[in-house]
């Protein structure tokens, strides 16, 4: 049981995870194709500056979790995707630092230095996770000993690029539609219009992977035998539906939020079909560690529990408290760049 319910705590982490960072993400990419100018660029980065790094806390609560409740799977994990997992670290220090340092020059060719770093800080992440969890579906090419026979370029087969893709469109759309809400004017309208005219390239890719995924992995079988779980396929498929007719009425914020709905929904998805697999073996399925094969002790995840119970609440308040203090209302506080006039060098 408590295994289970650890389970279900991991993949709603990286369902939150998603949710929240994705936008960032989304926002980052679209940068070098929606930014016409220094204000539209300044407008990027005020949409992300508050929240960026709050966002990231789930990042590293979902690799907290899946080491200490799963430790077995964290040791296999980290090794099996090691190079692209450490592509994603640096990914999001570079994110990290153009955050910080964009606005402390004038100099246009050093803002454009750590704006191209923004973009891979945030184009790369997106692809990446994609690329992972599509492997992590279709299952890894691990021994019995936990031994990874794969490299970063076997990552990389069709259907995991496949998964990039879609991750890439989904986090676009995410990310244009909070333009469209945080940012107003033409800037925020043009946004908007381009996460309509995404939103074909999404579903299209969406309705591929479906269908590749029945062919090329076992996650239907779960929702085959327990047919009431299909459900969660049905609310991804409403949520996405809803992004569309929010959009075309310009109701960004609700477009958002059933943006969001599509994320959490489509990453339950993938969870719900791997139970009670974390990693699974593409070599022999008897090789794949679960909740149950690599699991810390039963009073090890009695005390997380306890621990969660508390700790959790705690920052999903926090995190409500800072969305609403650098809210969507008109006259909410707004995070800024720093002024020009602690620049100490002009173009």
């Amino acid at each position: 049981m408590l295994e289970t319910i650890w389970f279900a705590l991991w993949g709603i982490l990286w369902a939150v995870y998603f949710v929240l960072d994705g936008f960032d993400f989304g926002i980052g990419t679209l940068a070098p194709f929606i930014a016409k100018d220094e204000n539209d660029k300044r407008a990027v980065y005020n949409s992300m500056g508050p929240y960026w790094d709050g966002n990231e806390v789930w990042l590293i609560t979902a690799g907290g979790v899946t080491f200490a409740a799963f430790p077995k799977t964290y040791a296999v994990m980290f090794s099996s995707l090691y190079s692209a997992l450490l592509l994603i670290l640096f990914c999001l220090i570079f994110r990290g630092v153009a955050m910080e340092y964009r606005f402390k020059f004038s100099s246009a060719k050093w803002r454009k230095f750590w704006d191209t770093l923004l973009w891979i800080g945030t184009f790369g992440p997106g692809l990446l996770f994609g690329v992972a969890f599509a492997n992590l579906f279709r299952g890894i090419l691990i021994d019995k000993a936990g031994v990874c026979h794969g490299t970063l370029f076997s990552l990389l087969n069709p259907y995991g690029l496949m998964g990039g893709i879609l991750f890439t469109l989904i986090f676009t759309v995410h990310g244009a539609l909070w333009i469209a809400v945080k940012s107003g004017g033409d800037f925020g309208q043009r946004a908007g219009k381009l996460a309509g005219k995404l939103w074909f390239a999404l579903a299209a890719v969406a309705v591929i992977f479906l269908a590749a995924t029945f062919v090329s992995t076992h996650l239907y079988d779960n929702y085959l035998k327990s047919p009431f779980l299909f459900v969660i396929p049905l609310a991804a498929v409403g949520a996405l539906i809803s992004i569309f007719l929010f959009a075309r009425q310009a109701q960004w914020l609700k477009a958002w939020f059933s943006s969001a709905v599509f994320i959490f929904t489509v990453t339950l998805f993938g969870v719900v079909g791997m139970y009670p697999n974390l990693l699974i073996s593409s070599l022999d399925p008897a090789f794949s560690l679960t909740a149950f094969n690599s699991s810390s002790s039963p009073l090890t995840l009695k005390i997380m529990l306890g621990v969660a119970l508390v700790f959790v609440p705690i920052v999903i308040a926090y995190q409500i408290w800072a969305y609403r203090f650098f809210g969507i209302a008109d006259g909410a506080p707004e995070f800024r760049p720093p002024a020009d006039a602690k620049a100490v060098k002009t173009a």
